[in-house]
């Protein structure tokens, strides 16, 4: 009788055993949501975005380099390097960076959002919670602020997830990105939608007692082209050939009206432009400058290439051998387009690269 006792007050007290680690396991969640802060586990999260081309065509892409946290007081920010963008394709990378994010002026954009400790003090307990949360959004310069669904979810004590329930569509236009749609088509020639739809899976790791995350990881200066995903060193013909295709699309190479004064926000791009002429060693560069049809077809020539010699002068300045360019002045002779607005001739105005060997 009694080892019939024992064997049935067996299940009862391995059943209450288990009721109290399961209890001690939720004591040992903190209410806090936020105590110690949080740091995002880069290489286990995920910021996704997908484009339409020509109508029906749809192409998921990500960034490879992020960076985030949660202070204890519950905000939240996210860093996402603008050049780490990854298409799986060399050149569709250089074409995004240079013509339509514009990395070389824009290296970073940022996500921020103050979470509310009183919708998540219960996380401990429900282990998953939907929160519609206010968030800013920090593109090409341009800042907005809307509202989205996100789903919290608490993995462990010191690991939680954050992620988007539904696909957040981004409009283009509202980040002056429409110039860099149009470059981005006429250079692949594709029609491309106006709206991107971002979705991610942020994972964040609890810091340790005493130690809060460290901000200056999302204040930091940037680079542009640090986060690059491309051949470090030097590069291979097609690869130099493509970018400077790419380079000469840009538009971001500025002089005062009738001047060949190079202008200083010229300088990102020309900086750019060194470091991959300065990794093409084996190759000399055609430096062509156009102009508009405003003026005499004399006055224009001379003025193409007046500032084709001043590009040339900086790539000098930097290093660049003036052995290996040639400059060339074409004037109005060859127009992207015509001149019958002041946007077309901007466009015209332009200093194009080309490999001459």
């Amino acid at each position: 009788m009694l080892q019939y006792a024992r064997r049935a007050l067996f299940p009862a007290f391995l059943g209450f055993w288990i009721l109290l680690a399961a209890v001690s396991v939720a004591l040992a969640q903190s209410a806090d949501p936020f105590e110690n802060g949080w740091v995002l586990d880069s290489e286990a999260s995920e910021l996704r975005f997908m484009s339409i081309k020509k109508g029906n065509v749809a192409e998921t892409n990500k960034f490879a380099t992020i960076s985030g946290l949660i202070t204890p007081d519950g905000k939240a920010q996210i860093r996402v390097l603008m050049d780490s963008v990854d298409t799986k394709v060399d050149l569709r990378n250089v074409r995004m960076r240079f013509l339509f994010f514009e990395t070389f002026l824009h290296p970073e954009a940022t996500i921020t959002v103050q979470l509310d400790p009183a919708q998540l003090t219960d996380l401990h307990v429900t282990r998953r919670k939907m929160v519609n949360v206010e968030y800013t959004l920090v593109l090409h310069g341009v800042s907005i602020t809307k509202t989205a669904e996100v789903a919290i979810t608490l993995i462990s004590n010191d690991r939680v997830t954050i992620s988007a329930t539904t696909p957040i569509a981004v409009t283009l236009a509202e980040h002056n990105l429409e110039d860099g749609r149009t470059k981005l088509q006429e250079a692949a020639n594709v029609d491309i939608a106006p709206l991107g739809v971002v979705s991610f899976d942020f994972v964040f790791d609890r810091s340790s007692p005493g130690t809060p995350p460290d901000a200056t990881m999302l204040t930091n200066v940037v680079a542009p082209g640090s986060a690059a995903l491309e051949t470090k060193g030097n590069l291979d013909r097609e690869a130099c050939v493509g970018r400077f295709e790419i380079l000469s699309r840009t538009g971001n190479i500025y002089f005062s009206a009738g001047s060949a004064r190079l202008d200083a926000k010229s300088r990102p791009l020309l900086d750019n432009l060194y470091d991959i002429v300065n990794r093409c060693p084996d190759l000399n560069i055609e430096i062509g400058g156009h102009t508009d049809s405003d003026g005499s077809d004399v006055a224009n020539k001379r003025l193409s290439e007046r500032r084709a010699a001043s590009v040339a002068s900086y790539l000098q300045s930097k290093g660049i051998s003036s052995a290996r360019m040639v400059t060339v002045g074409y004037g109005e002779a060859r127009p992207l387009v015509d001149n019958s607005t002041a946007q077309n001739k901007a466009r015209n105005r332009r200093i194009e690269f080309s490999v001459i060997n």
